[in-house]
């Protein structure tokens, strides 16, 4: 049979006169059973379909090929069995017909009634809502007309109100201008008519109500004349009243300016009028120090902290009038008129100093400085001739002296730095003049002052850039000369901590840290030009300074030190074989010293002026002469990149320093400490005899004399005499740090020393006891060694392991090999190393 199409399903129905399957079906007479085959398609309906021709399906099949009565009685049964599924699936769909059928129904009485329903609404719209609608629609149009005429009928009066207020306003300007002279008044009925809209002023209904017989001409024109008319008397009368003295009167004519639209012009006389008290002040500041006065070191910084003052009081005292009758912010444009005039009078002031002070012969004397001593200290010829030699020494007798003062000839020291002193007050006061500025021209908006900037009125002032040439560019220059000259005499004049020995019976009579006097002048002059520099709370200066104090301490401070080390305190043995000299090794430890202890002092002083404004506040680990950043600092972001070019200063000369220091501390640990090594271990282990028994080492003791504790306690007793004889004078020269590196090499040394020690008694070379022996003393050693530095035992790790694998008991060491793994122990040893151990205890 072929497949039916659309994935139609065959039905067969049998239909028998028998009661089922079975009911004797073996008989001949009585009729076949009839077949009815229908095709249903689930895909679209239920309706049974004729039956295809050409598939029977498979019950068919096996009736048609049945030939035994047990095969026709199984396709039987299989065939009702399909009947009786197809008559419940007939069953349930005739039952949902039925329930669909009656919805339908309920649907079709539901929409005869809303049809009904419809029809009535339908009825209701155009019979009586229709009549509604028009008569709302007509309402509603008349409200819109009524609105519409009760709001041009309000703008019509509004019109005519100001025009009758223009009117009354044009009427009491010529009015109080008359007779009565009533400037105030006048003033105050054009303010009142610049409320009134410039279309309505200028309007044709304005034009034709407003003019009268006395004031025939249009409103504007007749206002603009009173303005001006106004405007010229009321700068007449001001100018007269300043020139007079009378404050309460320039007072009245300033108030009034705004009045009459031109506030302008009065903040550009009022600006005038501030700016010949300022010019005053700055003239008789100068007259006062004619003659002997300017001779005063701070004679021009206070005059031009009295300028500033000046300035900043007329602000304060004026900006609230200002403020009042102008409007917020209109104090700006008096501030640069002031500042007009603060660019010409300090300009003057810093003129008159840099003449007084012959500022530009001091710079060329600086910058053509020659600093012979830094410079021949430097060259390769005084390598292997002690260095130079410093001032006053008794190998250059009494030249010494006149080598220094011909030095000093053309730049006096003292002059520089009084000169830097007074430099570094008159950039402060600009700062704290500029911060003012900017906080009176910030924007009302801004929430607080960690926004701040330097407003355009100081940064476009020819002050500011005077300052700049005559201030900051100085200041940079003889601030470069000053640093590296007080290093430069620094090691001049240094000298050595006197009384220092190797010797533990000698006292010493100095008090630690053992450096030279450089390292404490320098970073004294450090911490002094950094203060000084942060005073003046200029960015431009900050950034110059501490590049320079980071370029000198890298190049000259740390050069020196080197040079030191290299050519006149390098711990050489002067004969092969020997020591190098004790005072050789004392000057090296003590320029050691000095390196650790620059550092110390340079991480101080700089997180002094890192310190927040609380701790200043609490005064923690706060010099007295120090202040936040942040207050020194105020415009926006300033205060960070200050902080951030300290850091880095204390960062690069730390790297640099620490760098030579950790070369010298090998280099005191190759040719002093390790040479002194070798005979201490030999004569610690000359009598070491691990191969010994229990008994033997009885025997040995009783045929020395001796106590068996005695040869116990041999080996560490020895090598403590002799390592507290080669450490602890060291130790009492050096700084603590520094002696913890050396002690941290020494140990690395001796703990590979002792692994190979250990290491070359494998294959069996000691006994049990001799290894129980070996472990003691070991231990022993590495307690003297990190006695007080506990730390230094992680050096010895392999060997305390090496001979507790060698010490243990099979039973202890089957245990451990099986717990391995388990994170019981944690091996500094490989297993080949831990099975190379266990060899060492011969068996």
């Amino acid at each position: 049979m072929s497949a039916l199409p659309n994935g139609a399903a065959t039905t067969l129905t049998l239909s028998t006169n028998t009661a089922g399957p079975s009911s004797n079906s073996s008989s001949s007479n009585k009729p076949p059973p009839t077949m009815t085959m229908t095709t249903a398609n689930p895909s679209s309906t239920n309706i049974p379909k004729p039956p295809s021709k050409k598939d029977d399906g498979p019950s068919f099949s096996a009736l048609r090929h049945a030939s035994t009565p047990s095969e026709i009685r199984t396709a039987l049964a299989a065939l009702h069995a399909r009947e009786a599924a197809l008559t419940a699936d007939l069953s349930a769909l005739l039952s949902s017909h039925a329930d669909l059928s009656r919805s339908l129904s309920r649907l079709d009485n539901l929409r005869a009634g809303l049809g009904a329903q419809v029809i009535a609404a339908r009825s209701i719209s155009n019979n009586i809502l229709s009549s509604a609608a028009d008569t709302a629609a007509r309402l509603s149009g008349r409200v819109r007309a009524l609105d519409l005429e009760k709001q041009r009928v309000e703008d019509t009066l509004a019109v005519v109100e100001q025009v009758a207020e223009l009117k009354a306003c044009v009427a009491g300007v010529v009015g109080s201008m008359g007779a009565p002279q009533d400037w105030e008044a006048a003033a105050g009925y054009i303010a009142r008519a610049a409320r009134v809209p410039d279309e309505i002023v200028r309007g044709g209904f304005a034009a034709a109500v407003v003019p009268t017989v006395e004031v025939p001409d249009p409103p504007w024109v007749t206002l603009e004349q009173a303005r001006e008319s106004l405007c010229s008397l009321f700068l007449r009368e001001f100018k007269k009243a300043a020139a007079e003295g009378d404050a309460a009167k320039v007072t009245r004519f300033f108030k009034l300016f705004p009045l009459i639209g031109r506030g302008d012009v009065g903040l550009d006389v009022y600006g005038q009028y501030v700016c010949q008290g300022v010019a005053g002040e700055a003239r008789a500041s100068l007259k006062e120090g004619a003659g002997q006065g300017r001779k005063d070191g701070v004679f021009f910084a206070n005059a031009l902290t009295r300028l500033f003052d000046h300035i900043a009081r007329i602000v304060d005292a004026h900006g609230g009038l200002v403020e009042r009758h102008y409007g917020t912010g209109k104090m700006v444009r008096v501030i640069e008129r002031l500042q007009m005039e603060a660019d010409v009078q300090g300009g003057i002031i810093l003129d008159s100093w840099s003449d007084d002070r012959t500022v530009d012969r001091r710079l060329t004397d600086v910058k053509s400085y020659p600093f012979s001593f830094l410079v021949q200290s430097f060259l390769p010829q005084n390598r292997g001739f002690g260095g130079a030699p410093r001032v006053n020494s008794p190998a250059l007798g009494g030249q010494a002296t006149d080598a220094r003062n011909s030095e000093d000839e053309g730049v006096n020291m003292r002059e520089v730095d009084a000169l830097l002193v007074e430099i570094a007050v008159m950039l402060e006061k600009w700062s704290v003049y500029s911060r003012f500025l900017a906080a009176k021209c910030q924007d009302p908006q801004a929430p607080d002052d960690s926004q701040l900037t330097v407003p355009d009125v100081l940064i476009k002032s020819n002050l500011s850039r005077k300052v700049s040439g005559k201030l900051i560019s100085p200041y940079n220059v003889l601030t470069t000369f000053f640093f590296r000259r007080s290093v430069e005499k620094a090691f001049q004049l240094d000298e050595s901590p006197p009384g220092l020995s190797l010797s533990m019976s000698r006292s010493i009579d100095s008090n630690p840290p053992f450096i030279i006097s450089a390292v404490d002048v320098v970073m004294y002059i450090v911490n002094t030009v950094i203060q000084r520099s942060i005073s003046t709370s200029q960015r431009g200066v900050i950034d110059s300074v501490v590049a320079t104090i980071s370029s000198i301490l890298g190049s000259d401070f740390v050069g020196m030190i080197q040079r030191k080390m290299r050519d006149e305190s390098y711990p050489r043995a002067t004969v092969q074989g020997n020591l190098p000299p004790e005072d050789k090794i004392i000057s090296f430890i003590v320029l050691i010293n000095s390196l650790d202890m620059a550092n110390e002092y340079l991480a101080r002083i700089v997180s002094s002026f890192l310190q927040s404004p609380e701790q200043h506040a609490n005064g923690i680990g706060v010099s007295s002469h120090t202040r936040p950043l942040q207050d020194a600092f105020p415009f926006k972001n300033e205060a960070g990149e200050v902080a951030t070019r300290l850091r880095n200063l204390n960062a690069s000369f730390s790297a640099k320093a620490s760098e030579l220091l950790n070369e010298g501390i090998k280099v005191l640990f190759s040719n002093v400490i390790k040479p002194r090594l070798r005979p201490v271990l030999t004569d610690t282990f000359r009598d070491a005899d691990y191969t010994l028994t229990e008994e033997e080492l009885a025997e040995l003791a009783a045929q020395n004399g001796q106590t068996e504790d005695d040869i116990l306690d041999q080996v560490p007793r020895v090598f403590e005499h002799g390592w507290d004889g080669l450490m602890r004078p060291i130790a009492r020269l050096m700084t603590p740090r520094t002696y913890t590196t050396l002690l941290d090499l020494t140990a690395d040394y001796l703990a590979r020393v002792l692994e190979k020690r250990v290491w070359s008694y494998a294959g069996g070379r000691t006994s049990p006891y001799g290894a129980i022996r070996m472990e003691r003393d070991f231990g022993g050693i590495i307690g003297s060694i990190s006695k007080g530095n506990y730390a230094v035992r992680e050096l010895f790790g392999r060997t305390a392991q090496i001979l507790m694998v060698a010490n243990m008991e099979d039973d202890e060491w089957e245990e451990l090999a099986a717990e391995e793994g388990e994170g019981e122990m944690q091996w500094v040893l490989t297993e080949e190393e831990r099975r190379r151990a266990r060899s060492i205890v011969m068996t």
